[in-house]
């Protein structure tokens, strides 16, 4: 994709977009934090008609203009490295060294996952080594700000007004609070699921009835059904030119990071 939201998951989102399309139409964007105040009042008659209830309504009254989230956006250079450089400043080895620990210590619940999805542990321990240093830095910025802030962006307004009114769904649903705190595009938990990702395509992996993406077997099992979402076909190869590149290339959009991730999954499937 030629927008980079994060790290991590955004391929769904001009089918969030799509679910409260008319969201967009009256809300109007901006390009500082002037009028993000009255931008805010437009936005919830929207989500209000878009059938957001008190709780994520209040939410979104909650939020501020993130400028820190406006300044990664911004600020994006990893991308444009060459693989090589890209690898190594994401620290490949460390990563493919300490995913095959995590698979041998983890096994049934890779072995579940796989018995379920048909997801090998390899790419699913690559895009967790890639997203969060499996789990180390999950994000310390409001979610519901940032999305908020991006949404109202001129830049990429209708992109993400789909992903704010899911995070409001969310908050309304009980998955998510208004104090709820991701990366800097408003990505979620263990593996960086934007918030309509969340609400297309996540599963409760540990079995205890609820979803919670900070839940490594959560996170785990979602990012699996994405992949299945995106053409994962079971025991099919993920390499370049296979047929579960795809799934891979559904994750992200940007190529030096779809190669890192079949490179790095290969080497810990050994």
């Amino acid at each position: 994709m030629a927008v980079f939201a994060g790290w991590g998951v955004f391929a769904s989102a001009f089918l969030v977009a799509g679910l409260f399309a008319n969201a967009a139409e009256a809300a109007r964007c901006g390009n500082n934090a002037g009028g993000f105040e009255a931008w805010k009042q437009e936005m919830a008659g929207e989500a209000r008609g878009a059938g957001i209830g008190q709780r994520g309504l209040a939410a979104l009254q909650g939020t501020h203009y993130s400028r820190s989230t406006i300044s990664a956006d911004r600020g994006q250079k990893s991308f444009k490295y060459s693989l090589e450089k890209f690898m190594q400043v994401r620290g490949s080895n460390v990563i493919v060294s300490k995913g095959r620990s995590l698979k041998k210590k983890n096994g049934q619940l890779f072995a579940n996952i796989e018995r379920r999805y048909g997801v090998p542990p390899g790419p699913l321990l690559a895009i967790w080594g890639m997203e969060t240093g499996f789990g180390r830095f999950m994000g310390d910025t409001n979610l519901v700000s940032a999305t908020a802030t991006l949404a109202y962006d001129c830049r990429r307004s209708e992109f993400f007004t789909g992903h704010l009114m899911a995070a409001l769904t969310l908050v309304d649903r009980g998955v998510i609070s208004s104090q709820t705190t991701g990366a800097k595009h408003g990505e979620l938990g263990q593996t960086q699921f934007l918030p309509g990702s969340v609400l297309r395509y996540g599963a409760d992996g540990d079995g205890d009835g609820r979803l919670n993406l900070r839940s490594t077997a959560d996170a785990l099992a979602s990012t699996a059904n994405f992949l299945v979402a995106h053409g994962w076909r079971r025991g099919a190869g993920y390499q370049p030119g296979q047929p579960n590149y795809r799934a891979i290339q559904g994750w992200n959009a940007a190529t030096v990071y779809q190669q890192a991730i079949a490179i790095m999954a290969a080497q810990i499937d050994g």
